[in-house]
């Protein structure tokens, strides 16, 4: 006789009944230890990244594997916009997932199909052989998987941002999140995330997704920025990651006990 299973609710369902802001982590580092550590720290949600990240289907699954059990929502971003790509995430488990370089309504849309079985989407039918209804061992998945996958695109250009109040409008997302690095890039300000320009697009895209009801979210290392875009209302933001926490860190340790540490990081004896 198999274990009844239990699945767990999706993001959106989070973003509807926690009464504040939802604050998580990026985990850059492909390690299932280090993504079970993340996991147990109180943060709300962890981003498993596939795009800049040393990332295969292999160690995507073991990574959602490591996190299950703990009190934190998975996210994971594939590396683009592939529908293919997405029904692998999608049967490995992964139950949301955050699409980049999405710039306007056609794509957005496109990312919701992809997570849809027929005939609201084209997503391809593999259940039986896959984790994500634990090989059938979740009664009724193919009929209920939609109440708890969440699509979130990303906005992340000029494009994406001109074009904001046609994406939030495509029906079936579970929200937007808007990444500053590659906006500021498009804006011609690379490396500029607090540029004055770059602030106000992230503003602004927050403002209309409010006003049309969408959660939105965004990504800001930095602690005056994070607060200034909480309090313009986002309702997910992600304020760090694994390895550059880990970078700080040990340079940090290097600059009070190595002698002869440079500006550059480098060490002479």
């Amino acid at each position: 006789m198999p274990i009844p299973v239990n699945p767990d609710h999706g993001f959106a369902a989070a973003l509807t009944t926690v009464d504040r802001p939802l604050a998580g982590m990026w985990v850059c580092s492909g390690s299932p230890l280090i993504a079970e550590l993340c996991a147990g720290s109180g943060l709300d949600w962890l981003l498993i990244d596939a795009e800049h990240s040393p990332n295969s289907p292999e160690s995507l699954l073991a990574q959602l594997q490591a996190v299950h059990g703990y009190p934190v929502l998975p996210v994971v971003r594939p590396p683009v916009l592939d529908p293919v790509l997405i029904k692998q995430y999608l049967d490995l488990g992964a139950q949301t997932l955050l699409i980049p370089m999405v710039d306007t309504a056609e794509l957005a849309e496109l990312a919701v199909r992809s997570v849809h079985y027929p005939p609201r989407g084209i997503r391809g039918v593999g259940s039986a052989l896959a984790r994500a209804s634990r090989w059938n061992r979740i009664d009724g998945y193919l009929g209920s998987s939609a109440e708890r996958i969440s699509v979130i695109v990303q906005i992340e250009s000029a494009e994406a941002v001109a074009n904001i109040e046609e994406i939030v409008d495509v029906d079936g997302l579970a929200g937007v999140f808007i990444g500053p690095s590659d906006l500021a890039a498009s804006m011609g300000v690379l490396g500029q995330q607090d540029h004055p320009d770059v602030v106000a697009a992230v503003e602004a895209c927050l403002a209309v997704a409010r006003a049309h009801e969408v959660p939105a979210g965004v990504n800001a290392f930095a602690e005056p920025l994070a607060r200034r875009y909480l309090a313009a209302g986002a309702s997910f933001i992600l304020v760090g990651a694994d390895v550059a926490l880990l970078a700080r860190s040990s340079e940090a340790l290097a600059d009070r006990y190595v002698a002869g540490t440079d500006d550059s990081g480098r060490t002479s004896y």
